[in-house]
């Protein structure tokens, strides 16, 4: 694997993983315990109970599958909600200062976009994937006009 492979290695949080994914096993195991020692509960009841567990847990795994994918072209930004792709061209800096969440791309068009793959929680790994996503937008914008 070459300097440039590990520079373009997908970004994922990992805490909010972990802690997502624990999250929604626990609520999904509770759930069915629930819904298996509760008597006389009715059966649209029960479903009702376990849509609502998966409904949480889906939700959790959104959450557990954000992630920022960079390739030729830009970057593909899969937030809580929305995924994007960016072009490197449209990126104009990488921000990520004390107080920010997750990482946020300033755009050529004035938008801006947060990227939900490095999160602070992460702490100095956090700090290590923001240097990597700049250091990768900085190569990817590169033109001979550049000093």
């Amino acid at each position: 694997m070459t300097a440039d492979d590990d520079l373009a290695a997908p970004f994922r949080p990992r805490l909010a993983r972990v802690v997502s994914l624990a999250v929604a096993a626990a609520v999904v195991v509770l759930t069915l315990v629930l819904v298996a020692t509760m008597p006389g509960l009715a059966t649209l009841d029960q479903i009702g109970f376990m849509l609502f567990a998966l409904a949480i847990a889906w939700f959790c795994w959104r959450q557990a599958s954000v992630s920022a994918v960079p390739d030729d072209t830009g970057l593909r930004v899969r937030n809580l909600l929305i995924t994007t792709h960016v072009a490197w061209a449209q990126v104009v800096s990488v921000r990520f200062g004390q107080g920010r969440p997750w990482v946020q791309l300033d755009l050529a068009d004035g938008d801006t976009i947060a990227v939900m793959g490095v999160q602070r929680s992460d702490g100095e790994r956090a700090e290590r994937e923001a240097r990597r996503l700049a250091t990768l937008v900085a190569r990817r914008t590169a033109t001979a006009a550049d000093d």
